[in-house]
């Protein structure tokens, strides 16, 4: 009995070059598979190949150093990782979720700072959102943001948090009015490699996705405002 192969309907022929060529990569990384399975993440350096081959923000206009492509070539992306059953790597939270909020909410000057360097890789990005205890339930996160100045000094924690042992760049949920419920949630931008107090915790055992870094967070710090992209 011969398997057809599934074409999703929507997949132009441009999709199909994209999806075929990052079916390449994955499938060349099958034999570090394992010992990322043991490390409990991939390598540093297969985010840096996947930047090189342009696979990263495919769909973040060219002027901050994107693929200028659409959501297709992301999901033409996602397709190919599935197919080469290599499920560690975060791109999708990466390219399809975090840069699509820089891109919407972003200065200009956050745009051009941030983006190109989530293209090639220098940068990875996570977002922060499930917490202990409450979930993904925006509405109830006790973590939250207290102004200072020209500064805000955020506490909390964060769990399950794909792509939080690479992470340089986070999407933090995070309360900046705990009387306004939903209203009062914002989404700021750490740079974790420039504020103190930011603290990674375990990488999670699961029983699946075992090469995928899946994270604990903690925060007790200060973030600059004029360095964060903030969206209420």
């Amino acid at each position: 009995m011969s398997i057809e192969k599934f074409t999703p309907n929507w997949m132009t022929e441009e999709h199909q070059m994209v999806h075929d060529s990052a079916l390449k990569m994955f499938q060349s990384w099958e034999p570090k598979d394992e010992q990322w399975r043991k490390n409990g993440m991939i390598d540093r350096a297969a985010w840096e190949e996947a930047g090189a081959m342009g696979f990263l923000c495919a769909s973040i206009p060219e002027e901050y150093g994107g693929g200028g492509g659409d959501f297709g070539h992301e999901a033409a992306l996602l397709y190919a990782q599935a197919e080469a059953n290599q499920s560690g790597f975060g791109g999708m939270v990466h390219s399809g979720i975090v840069a699509p909020y820089i891109l919407s909410h972003g200065t200009e000057a956050q745009k051009k700072e941030w983006l190109p360097k989530m293209a090639t890789g220098e940068y990875v990005a996570a977002i922060a959102m499930t917490e202990p205890g409450t979930g993904s339930d925006l509405q109830n996160i006790k973590t939250y943001a207290v102004k200072d100045g020209d500064d805000y000094i955020i506490n909390g924690s964060k769990t399950f948090i794909t792509n939080g042992q690479h992470a340089n760049l986070i999407l933090l949920a995070c309360k900046t009015d705990r009387e306004k419920g939903a209203q009062g949630v914002s989404l700021i931008v750490v740079e974790t490699d420039k504020v103190e107090g930011f603290e990674r915790g375990r990488n999670l055992d699961k029983i699946g996705l075992t090469s995928q870094d899946t994270s604990e967070l903690f925060s007790a710090m200060y973030v600059c405002r004029k360095r964060i992209c903030l969206a209420q």
